[in-house]
């Protein structure tokens, strides 16, 4: 039986589930000091983190229904951008023979008649597949390297600041306070940007 996306994510996310199957209250009960087994209040938190740990269960399975659903929606749009790229105009007395027959022999069991990928094709495809990701590649280590120098730059800068090196003459303190708040706040923007927001 083929696995399905449902019980590869049912399988993989949820067993042992039940916190008691994870950890008896026994074992729970021993994690505490010595002095504090016997408390009561310990069975109650451990009930409680049952009821949580279900909870958290309950939105992991809700997650998969959706997820599933999900993947068959995107499934079938799939398959109606492929009909529409491959499929030829028919005229109706086609349509008609093509009703006719999937009444008489049933529905088709492969809907997509995609065209067969010989060595050629999938040679250019990879090798288009390639360049696009050395170019993102390029892109995106360029762009690294503009923010850290960026980054270094500010550092600098908040340096000299600390150890009293300043590039500014004593009259121009104004200046330095603002340049100074506009490098901190480069300096956040870059450290939000690089932790992802």
């Amino acid at each position: 039986m083929p696995h399905t996306e449902a019980s590869i994510l049912s399988n993989f996310l949820l067993p042992p589930a039940p916190l008691p199957a994870a950890l008896s209250l026994r074992k729970f009960t021993e994690l505490f000091p010595r002095s504090h087994q016997d408390n009561p209040q310990i069975e109650v938190l451990y009930r409680y983190l049952h009821y949580q740990r279900a909870i958290q269960v309950d939105a992991v399975e809700q997650s998969i229904a959706a997820e599933v659903k999900r993947g068959e929606k995107q499934k079938q749009e799939v398959i109606k951008a492929r009909r529409a790229t491959e499929a030829p105009e028919l005229s109706s007395t086609d349509v008609r023979q093509i009703r006719m027959d999937a009444e008489l022999f049933g529905p088709s069991l492969n809907p997509l008649k995609s065209k067969p990928h010989d060595i050629h094709s999938i040679r250019a495809a990879i090798a288009a597949a390639s360049e696009d990701i050395e170019s993102e590649l390029a892109a995106l280590e360029g762009e690294v390297a503009s923010v850290l120098a960026d980054v270094k730059t500010t550092i600098g800068d908040l340096s000299d600041l600390r150890y009293g090196r300043f590039s500014n003459p004593a009259g121009a303190r104004q200046e330095l306070r603002q340049e100074v708040f506009e490098g901190l706040q480069r300096a956040e923007a870059l450290c939000q940007e690089l932790n992802g927001g």
